[in-house]
């Protein structure tokens, strides 16, 4: 079973939609206990960093989350959940991530530009990925494949052997890490068509 975490924030039902179209029944739940009895976790996450992390403690969602992680259960990130990983967010201050991921999550510089032309923040729309390390996941995918992204904010790995997959948007970001069980992306699978929906049907046949 798959459990996509429901702790207020995030497009569950198009991440859910997503596995059904694939052939994977995804179950979108509130209740940590179910989180716990999953063979596969799913944290999806749109918003602010310090509203989420606060949302998952008050939903009870922390340690049923570092205990899957820690079990080896597969574990998706997206979005926000792969940001949520880490150990501090700079988003409206300095807040305290999950500390799965030694690093921090950082705004884009201002004044970035492309071929003259000044780059708008949030970085929004389809972009390419550059794969670093291709984990089961991501069976299928080939460089330069587009996926689609809508974020201010983006990770900086203390470890670069976590790095995935980087991306260009004024600077080289990383978009997405892999760490032993955990796969998360910046960008989104559920909103990038084919290539996405291959990820999400590569994460629901990965053995539990």
């Amino acid at each position: 079973m798959i459990a996509i975490i429901d702790y207020g924030m995030g497009n569950l039902r198009s991440v859910q939609k997503g596995f059904e179209r694939v052939g994977f029944e995804a179950v979108v739940t509130a209740d940590p206990k179910v989180v716990l009895a999953a063979d596969k976790i799913v944290l999806p996450g749109v918003g602010a960093f310090p509203d989420c992390l606060r949302n998952l403690e008050q939903g009870g969602f922390v340690e049923p989350i570092l205990r899957v992680i820690d079990e080896g259960r597969p574990f998706l990130g997206i979005c926000l959940g792969l940001q949520l990983l880490f150990t501090e967010s700079e988003e409206f201050g300095l807040h305290k991530g999950l500390d799965v991921i030694p690093g921090r999550v950082v705004r884009f510089p201002e004044g970035m530009e492309e071929r003259g032309e000044e780059l708008k923040v949030p970085h929004m729309g389809w972009n390419q990925l550059s794969i670093r390390r291709s984990p089961p996941a991501f069976a299928g995918l080939e460089e330069g494949d587009n996926f689609y992204f809508v974020h201010s904010y983006y990770v900086k790995p203390e470890d670069e052997a976590v790095v995935a997959a980087t991306t260009g948007y004024g600077i080289e970001f990383c978009s997405a890490i892999w760490k032993d069980n955990i796969v998360a992306t910046q960008f989104h699978p559920e909103k990038s068509q084919e290539k996405g929906l291959r990820i999400l049907k590569n994460f629901g046949e990965l053995k539990a």
